[in-house]
C-alpha cells in the first residue's frame, strides 16, 4: 500500500506541472512589478497563445485579393534577436495585381532587382523602401508579380519593444504614443517589429524570425470594408478601384473612410449591432 500511494503522489504532481507554459510565463509575468502588461492589451492574446500552428505555404497561394481579405484577423509574429516576440493582429491590407496594376511596382509585368520578390512563390516577403528611410512590406500571392501590402497591425504582445524600435525613427518622446499608434500605417508597422531590407526574398513559412499565424473569430465579409487605396497618386482608374480592406470599427486602421461606412450602413451592407 505505501508504494501505491507513492506512485499516485508521483502522478498528481506530474499533472499539476503539465499546464501550458506560455500561460504559466503570462502569469509570472503580470506578477512581475514594473513588467510588461502588454500581453493584455487586446482580448485576443490569451487565445492567441494557446494556438502554437503557423500558416503553411497553401494558406499564401491564393489570388492577390483573395488573399488581401485573408490575411485580415492573422497573426504577425516577429522573433528580435534577444528572443523577445512580438505579435500583431493584421487589421489593413493592400492588394497589388502586378501586370495592369498601373498602382503595382510589378506593372507591365517588367520584373527587376528591386521587386524580384512579387515573382517568387505566394508566401515571400517584399520589401521596399519610401523616401529613403522607411520600410513597407509585402506579401507575394497567386499572380505574376501581384502582392498584398500590409498597411496596419493591432499589437497584441511586446508593446514595450516595439516603442523601443520606434524610437530610433521619432524625434518626439517615443513615450507620447498610445498603443493604437504603433502599427497604423504601413511604414509604422515595419519600425515597430524591427522589419528593413534584411527581410526582403524571405519565406514566412521557412523563416525563424518572422511568420503567421491563425487568428481566432475571423471576421466575415459583414466586418470588412472594401475601399480605394492610399498614396498611389495619379494611376487613372486604378486609384479608385477598392483594393483596400480594413476591418470595420478596429481603432488601429490607419484611414477609416466614414463616407464609404455610411453609404453601406444606409444600404443594409454593414451590421451596426
Amino acid at each position: 500500500m505505501p508504494r501505491k500511494r507513492k506512485l499516485l503522489a508521483q502522478l498528481s504532481a506530474l499533472q499539476s506541472n503539465s499546464s501550458f507554459p506560455q500561460i504559466d510565463a503570462l502569469e509570472n509575468l503580470n506578477a512581475t512589478p514594473g513588467a510588461d502588461l502588454s500581453p493584455k492589451s487586446s482580448k485576443y492574446f490569451v487565445i492567441e497563445k494557446k494556438n502554437s500552428s503557423q500558416l503553411q505555404a497553401e494558406f499564401f497561394n491564393q489570388p492577390c485579393v483573395s488573399l488581401a481579405k485573408s490575411f485580415l484577423g492573422q497573426i504577425l509574429v516577429r522573433k528580435l534577436p534577444d528572443g523577445r516576440e512580438l505579435w500583431g493582429r493584421i487589421v489593413e491590407t493592400e492588394a497589388y495585381l502586378g501586370g495592369e496594376d498601373e498602382a503595382s511596382h510589378s506593372k507591365g509585368g517588367k520584373q527587376t532587382q528591386r521587386n524580384a520578390a512579387m515573382f517568387m512563390k505566394p508566401g515571400t516577403l517584399y520589401v521596399y523602401q519610401i523616401y529613403g528611410i522607411y520600410f513597407c512590406v509585402n506579401v507575394s500571392s497567386q499572380g505574376e508579380g501581384a502582392a498584398v501590402l500590409l498597411r496596419s497591425l493591432e499589437p497584441l504582445q511586446g508593446l514595450d519593444a516595439m516603442r523601443e524600435l520606434r524610437s530610433t525613427s521619432r524625434k518626439a518622446s517615443i513615450k507620447q504614443l498610445k498603443d493604437w499608434q504603433l502599427c497604423n500605417g504601413p511604414s509604422k508597422l515595419c519600425q515597430a517589429f524591427g522589419i528593413d531590407k534584411a527581410f526582403d526574398q524571405r519565406d514566412l513559412t521557412q523563416d525563424a524570425a518572422i511568420w503567421m499565424m491563425p487568428g481566432q473569430n475571423l471576421p466575415g465579409e459583414q466586418d470588412v470594408v472594401a475601399t480605394t487605396r492610399i498614396g498611389i497618386g495619379n494611376r487613372g482608374e486604378w486609384a479608385q478601384k477598392p483594393l483596400r480592406f480594413y476591418l470595420r470599427g478596429n481603432k488601429f486602421v490607419s484611414v477609416v473612410d466614414k463616407k464609404l461606412e455610411r453609404e453601406m450602413a444606409a444600404k443594409g451592407l454593414l451590421d451596426n449591432s
